[in-house]
């Protein structure tokens, strides 16, 4: 089946480690993009941390999308919101009670900006903050409205804490929502509803594309559930976890040299 979508996550993926698009692979995906196939960008972070990027591959308007917040929204990049799965403030309250499981720090992110009950900010909260251009608002819980909703819940702090937090979730906690570690000082709470992988499927028959003709890029936890859509053609980065490059059908080289741009020579142009 002939490629038609490309699905590209950004952090560790299109993104150097300096934050940058290669220019190889900038190349490559305006390539695919003025050759009719249609380019998504799908990330953990909000939109607002991705336009950057999308401009510099020429993705704008109301006719290119990107699936944001891991699938908790997929939506233009005018901010037009195609479909979004929320959380209320019961799970802000159920989020509040996990945190004592570790020192860690807990902020919950909306479309407009971050919200946390915490004095004290980590360093990795501020980073998240600061590369996605948006306010982090310090309150407490009563200063929330009843009617509060939010995408995504995101626990920081050093790789130890997050993986004593992580161990110490209960089982309960699987089946209420999506649970995934992002990065090594990173676990993110998701509707049970929202993932990059149901988000691509769904966004895939919103524009009339089979399973089978999108091909998705990525290389951390956030992105196993594109990987475990056994239709998408998967490429692994090389500098991907190793559980993502066991369900990949082709790991490319890492996203330091151009692993997207030679995947697509390799399959699509």
């Amino acid at each position: 089946m002939t490629i038609k979508m490309l699905a590209v996550d950004l952090d560790g993926t299109l993104l150097t480690s300096h934050n940058t698009i290669a220019a190889e692979t900038q190349r490559m995906l305006t390539l695919a993009r003025k050759q009719g196939l249609k380019v998504v960008l799908a990330s953990g972070r909000p939109l607002s941390g991705i336009l950057p990027y999308a401009a510099q591959l020429g993705l704008e308007g109301d006719q290119q999308f990107a699936t944001v917040f891991n699938g908790g929204v997929a939506q233009s990049y005018s901010g037009k919101v195609l479909f979004s799965h929320e959380q209320n403030l019961h799970d802000v309250e159920t989020m509040k009670h996990l945190q004592r499981l570790a020192h860690v720090n807990m902020h919950f992110e909306t479309t407009e900006a971050f919200y946390t009950f915490d004095r004290i900010i980590n360093v990795q909260m501020g980073i998240n903050a600061s590369t996605t251009n948006n306010e982090i608002h310090v309150c407490d819980l009563k200063d929330l409205k009843k009617d509060f909703t939010y995408i995504k819940c995101e626990f920081t702090g050093s790789v130890d804490e997050i993986a004593r937090f992580r161990n110490r979730l209960p089982d309960w906690v699987f089946d209420q929502y999506n649970v995934v570690r992002s990065a090594e000082t990173i676990v993110e709470f998701n509707n049970p509803a929202a993932s990059k992988g149901l988000a691509l499927a769904e966004l895939a028959s919103r524009l009339g594309f089979e399973e089978d003709e999108v091909m998705i890029f990525g290389d951390e936890g956030n992105d196993i559930s594109m990987f475990s859509n056994p239709n998408f053609k998967k490429i692994a980065m090389g500098n991907a976890i190793d559980e993502i490059k066991n369900l990949a059908d082709y790991v490319t080289d890492d996203n330091n040299h151009n692993g997207i741009a030679k995947a697509l020579k390799k399959f699509v142009l």
